[in-house]
């Protein structure tokens, strides 16, 4: 008996601590606009790191990084590409790089999260359109803009979207202009094992990898032409996971 109300004040318990968690996040983004913020909100982005890791633990994944030393040089703020292969990639690549000052570029449709959606809005995540030219170009250009004066960094998946099998999909090579804008450098990353996270959590750890391969200096990056850029990001990562 005495081991039964142990385990139900166990599970009170955790309701309550949930019920918490809810109620603190239906406050918090009761008066968040759905539109793009231009400034860095500490608070926020606080929230948002505290429950990325909650999400890891729960997970149970474990994050190996390697390269982070690369990122040490770089003067300014910067973009960011990798592959794609799970919902769990902004995360990893986050937490892993310890990227406290970037903001990611996803489809509109991740807005849309209860709670996350907002509060990644308030964290500088931007959606882009990639089915309007026109739309797509203003976020390029916001974004550009917004490193170029130093606010923050963005990370953007040039395939698009999720690739379901080992190799890459093809790129959309328009990325690349966001850092050509900026005058900005550009880091090369991929991640491994991310797709597998889904299968196993939250019983089974996940080894998950977050490997930066290049920078790319700014002036190399505005010397080139967005195709060139994507030819060699592209081969770069290519022989990466081949390995």
């Amino acid at each position: 008996m005495i081991a039964l109300y142990i385990v139900l004040g166990i599970l009170g318990g955790a309701v309550g601590i949930i019920v918490l968690h809810a109620l603190f996040l239906c406050v918090i983004t009761a008066f968040i606009k759905n539109r793009d913020y231009d400034k860095v909100n500490k608070f926020y982005r606080a929230v948002f790191w505290y429950f990325i890791r909650v999400a890891m633990f729960f997970s149970h994944v474990k994050i190996v990084a390697t390269g982070k030393e690369k990122l040490e040089n770089i003067k300014g703020k910067f973009l960011l590409v990798s592959n794609h292969r799970s919902n769990y990639d902004p995360f990893i690549t986050a937490l892993g790089l310890n990227l406290k000052d970037a903001a990611f570029i996803s489809k509109p449709e991740n807005f849309k999260v209860p709670f996350f959606g907002k509060i990644s809005r308030k964290c500088m995540y931007t959606s882009i359109d990639r089915e309007n030219a026109k739309n797509a170009l203003k976020t390029i250009n916001r974004t550009a803009d917004l490193i170029k004066k130093g606010v923050i960094s963005f990370c953007v998946y040039p395939e698009g979207t999720r690739s379901r099998g080992e190799e890459l999909l093809p790129f959309h090579d328009g990325v690349f202009k966001i850092a050509q804008k900026a005058g900005a450098p550009v880091v090369v990353a991929i991640v491994r094992g991310t797709d597998l996270i889904h299968k196993n959590a939250p019983w089974k750890k996940t080894k998950v990898f977050v490997d930066v391969l290049e920078v790319i200096g700014a002036e190399e990056v505005v010397s080139q032409s967005s195709h060139e850029l994507g030819d060699r990001v592209r081969e770069k990562m290519t022989d990466a996971l081949s390995v």
